[in-house]
């Protein structure tokens, strides 16, 4: 009989071969300390490095530990929701394998949930981040909000303790893309939010690139919002009652005499503009068209290639 666990880790795994060793030491001193039964789900997401062969050392050992092996990279979030289709307890932790999530927090974001509440997001008062990336997360989780009608918040990540009902809704969701903590955040359930220490990276820099942090805040604002559609629905009235009035102001004008040449130069402007604002309107449905044409073909979101300690 497939017993359920007390406590599920899962950790997407990218560039880990440094760290995962250390993480899972000091998870099974956690662990150890909690009494509590655990599983811990590694999902390597296609790393160059040796991230997979360290894995593989590891479950040898212990039978406690899972490896998934993506057969490509499909990008950290793909990796959290591959781990939680084979999450099997009461409750689940979700944290990076880079050791900025410290494994010692768990006890106190465990002990918070046991206070009735189904999630309990941990919140980074003091990020060991650079300032660059504290600027951009934070212009990001604004802009976020904004286009999506939603409340995020910049010192919230994956980090946290999530109950089994709320890993349900999440595994139930059918978006092809995928984003864990607004995911984690529109299912509801009952939440709160604990300050937690933020280590220092201990290995190497974060892989994600400028370009690749707009392509996820992208790719996430078309797939949580239809806002930006509705933005330009509005923008467009905008510039069509500026015209009008433009328009009568002008044919006044031409009635009383006050025009005598027509001006070359606005008129191109004007066609320069309106052009742009009608194909920025027709980029943004393109976008959303090309989201669903993505949908209706109903490929995976992820491709496991192999994995270790895992029933079937």
């Amino acid at each position: 009989m497939n017993t359920r666990k007390d406590i599920s880790i899962v950790v997407p795994v990218y560039y880990g071969d440094n760290t995962i060793e250390e993480l899972v030491v000091r998870l099974q001193k956690v662990f150890f300390i909690l009494k509590k039964d655990f599983e811990i789900i590694l999902v390597e997401d296609f790393s160059p490095d040796q991230s997979w062969e360290k894995i593989q050392a590891i479950c040898e050992v212990n039978n406690f530990v899972k490896g998934i092996k993506f057969s490509r990279n499909f990008g950290q979030h793909y990796a959290i929701a591959a781990g939680l289709k084979f999450a099997n307890a009461e409750w689940t932790v979700v944290m990076d394998c880079d050791l900025q999530d410290i494994p010692e927090e768990i006890p106190k974001l465990y002990e918070k949930a046991n206070e009735g509440y189904d999630i309990v997001f941990a919140q980074r008062t003091v990020r060991r981040d650079g300032y660059l990336k504290k600027i951009f997360s934070k212009l990001f989780y604004k802009v976020f909000s904004y286009l999506t009608d939603t409340s995020q918040d910049a010192s919230i990540a994956n980090f946290g303790i999530y109950n089994y009902k709320v890993i349900n809704a999440i595994n139930a969701m059918g978006d092809s893309i995928r984003y864990f903590p607004t995911m984690a955040q529109w299912v509801g359930f009952k939440s709160s939010k604990l300050e937690v220490a933020h280590g220092k990276r201990e290995d190497g820099k974060s892989t994600y690139t400028y370009s690749k942090l707009f392509s996820l805040a992208f790719n996430n604002i078309i797939a949580f919002s239809d806002k930006p559609l509705r933005i330009t629905v509005k923008f467009g009235f905008l510039i069509s009652g500026i015209s009008g009035i433009s328009g009568i102001f002008y044919l006044i004008k031409y009635f009383k005499g006050d025009i005598e040449v027509l001006g070359f130069t606005s008129l191109i402007i004007a066609l320069f503009f309106l052009s742009g604002i009608i194909i920025l309107v027709l980029g943004v449905i393109g976008v959303y068209l090309g989201k669903a044409f993505d949908k209706l073909k109903n490929r995976p979101t992820y491709i496991i290639e192999k994995n270790i300690n895992i029933e079937k």
